[in-house]
């Protein structure tokens, strides 16, 4: 999960520098609005592309500490197919 998440944020990063670089080395000798609108998009990717990269998979877990109370440790890893039921 975290190998996709982190290869989607750096073909979105890398697209961004596409974008960029093409928009003020070959794009503005035709169309200088369209070279704005490109780095407009551009500047757009990259928080996008922090969540993407953040973001939780339904497998993830943020509560996988123990809590402390042993009984409520037990009842979660019951749930989540951890120990059998003794």
């Amino acid at each position: 999960m975290y190998a996709r998440r982190r290869r989607v944020y750096f073909l979105m990063m890398g697209g961004c520098l596409v974008l960029f670089v093409s928009a003020w080395a070959f794009v503005r000798l035709w169309s200088m609005p369209a070279a704005v609108a490109m780095c407009v998009v551009a500047m757009v990717i990259p928080p996008v592309a922090a969540m993407v990269a953040n973001r939780r998979g339904p497998e993830d877990r943020w509560w996988d500490d123990p809590s402390g109370d042993p009984k409520s440790d037990e009842w979660w890893d019951e749930l989540d197919g951890r120990k059998h039921r003794r």
